[in-house]
């Protein structure tokens, strides 16, 4: 588990090593099912492979690339090498520290590469503070560094992390006025907005945006800047102020998946506004648009969005047939929501949703050994002592280490629900362990128990809300919060809807069919069912 708590900027991804979500039994029974189902299953299909982790979400991978203002030579990053990702070089990289620290506790003298490989080697295992102190002596020892920038920018991305925003704003602030030259340095004039935001100041966030765009109109992050301005003025509760922006984004990025990006900004405003009638045309519009990798939301997505602005407008029918429309499958999180919403409108509406549940219930059985419940007594041990269904938590665990407890991603999250040292830390105590060691984290009783703390906490956050949860596990609660708010219907397709990263969208819709594959195989004891 790695828990975000930045914005549409993100940058790396986990190392998933879970099995593929179907079996091929299972896609030749969808392939069997009328015409409509199997081709919005495909859309889905399509969408869930969106993230593109070389570049931030909601980035136009099609958009003319232009060259960043005042490029600079200097390191930004360290790519570490594969033997300086595992647990053997953090042991050797901290035995060293210990042994050459002086009599004041400095660290030994290295050169600056080497600052900043043993900087990156901490901060890929959560270890900030060590990350941090290796930072502070590379730009304490060698001011004119070209290193140095990077320095600052690791100084405050690992405060941001840790969502020490009051002590990472003055970071950002000092690179993004000092380095401004440098691609680290316009990266932390970005992260300003961005802990601004954090720190519940979205006028502030947008303004700092609108800067960005101004001081660099062609920097590394210009169409984040754009769409993030959008959603930070919606914040600000100022949507009126939000939507000429969305027509600047369109004109500055015409044709390319960040236009896309703008529409469905709108088409989230008006659904959040209720603004009917708007809200159709938009989504009409979004439906003949291109559904590209950099796209944040999906043709299956906007036509729930558009049947749902049918029904809050009174046409019922019309909303009937278009919740019809939506393929419902083992896979089609929004099939489901769909499905969910035919059942709540009643009548001949309810009786097609029972046959489209029946019929996803037929392939999930089918798919059966896709499903399986190992660990069962550590996952039912955690669940009953944390009060949550430990088929989600079989969810999570199929996503996120597709069920190795050995299973180590390159952000140092461990075993079989990927958590983080320094998160397993910090929910131990509610699990009843005094301490957990990195290695520790790798025994499947002990990870299932400290992640079901945290999976506990979350629910305490955002009850009857799972897939707000599974969202927060991926991509941070306080991202998740603001996204509640957002939403404002009381709807699970509405906020996943406002779920800002592309990878985070991808996971919530992936955990979701887990848990519903989970609840048609087996009961709450974790009992096959007949």
């Amino acid at each position: 588990m790695r828990p975000r708590s930045h914005g549409r900027f993100r940058s790396g991804r986990r190392a998933r090593r879970g099995r593929s979500d179907f079996r091929h039994g299972l896609k030749m029974a969808t392939f069997t099912q009328q015409a409509l189902v199997c081709f919005a299953a495909l859309l889905l299909a399509l969408s869930c492979a969106r993230v593109d982790t070389s570049r931030p979400a909601n980035t136009a991978t099609d958009a003319p690339s232009a060259p960043p203002d005042a490029p600079s030579d200097a390191p930004e990053t360290y790519t570490l090498s594969p033997e300086d990702q595992t647990d053997e070089a953090l042991a050797a990289a901290r035995r060293s520290d210990a042994e050459g620290r002086g009599a004041s506790g400095q660290l030994p003298q290295f050169t600056p590469q080497e600052h900043m490989r043993r900087a990156a080697i901490y901060q890929a295992n959560r270890a900030f503070e060590e990350a941090r102190a290796h930072w502070r002596a590379l730009i304490e020892r060698y001011p004119a560094d070209p290193n140095v920038p990077a320095a600052f920018f690791g100084i405050g991305r690992t405060l941001f992390q840790e969502r020490r925003y009051e002590e990472a704003l003055p970071v950002f602030q000092k690179l993004g006025d000092t380095y401004q030259n440098a691609p680290a340095g316009r990266d932390g004039f970005y992260y300003v907005a961005a802990t601004l935001l954090r720190l519940n100041r979205p006028g502030d966030a947008a303004a700092r945006y609108a800067e960005y765009i101004q001081r660099f109109p062609n920097g590394e992050r210009i169409d984040n800047a754009y769409l993030n301005i959008i959603d930070s003025l919606r914040e600000a509760g100022r949507s009126d102020d939000a939507l000429p922006w969305v027509e600047r984004t369109r004109t500055r990025f015409k044709g390319t998946a960040t236009e896309t990006n703008a529409v469905f900004a709108r088409l989230r405003l008006d659904v959040a506004r209720g603004d009917w009638p708007s809200a159709l045309s938009t989504s009409d519009e979004l439906s003949h648009m291109s559904f590209t990798r950099a796209v944040n939301t999906s043709a299956a997505e906007v036509a729930y969005l558009r049947a749902f602005s049918l029904e809050k407008s009174g046409q019922k029918e019309q909303a009937i047939k278009a919740y019809e429309g939506i393929g419902d499958g083992a896979g089609s999180y929004s099939g489901w929501r769909a499905t969910e919403r035919l059942k709540e409108l009643g009548g001949a509406a309810k009786a097609a949703a029972l046959a489209r549940e029946a019929r996803v219930a037929a392939d999930v059985r089918r798919a059966a050994s896709d499903f399986p419940a190992p660990f069962r007594d550590s996952v039912l041990r955690a669940s009953k002592q944390l009060k949550i269904d430990p088929r989600f938590v079989l969810s999570i665990m199929r996503q996120e280490s597709g069920f190795n407890p050995r299973a180590k991603s390159g952000a140092g999250a461990r075993g079989l629900l990927q958590m983080t040292p320094d998160m397993a830390a910090k929910y131990a105590p509610l699990a009843g362990l005094a301490s957990v060691s990195e290695e520790d984290l790798f025994r499947p009783d002990t990870n299932v128990l400290v992640g079901s703390a945290y999976l506990s906490e979350l629910f305490k956050m955002f009850p009857d809300l799972p897939e707000a949860v599974a969202a927060s596990y991926n991509g941070g609660e306080d991202n998740v919060a603001r996204w509640v708010v957002r939403a404002v219907h009381k709807d699970p397709g509405i906020f996943t809807a406002e779920v800002g990263f592309n990878e985070t969208k991808d996971y919530v819709n992936k955990v979701m069919s887990n848990y519903r594959a989970y609840k048609i195989l087996y009961t709450d004891g974790l009992k096959p069912r007949r």
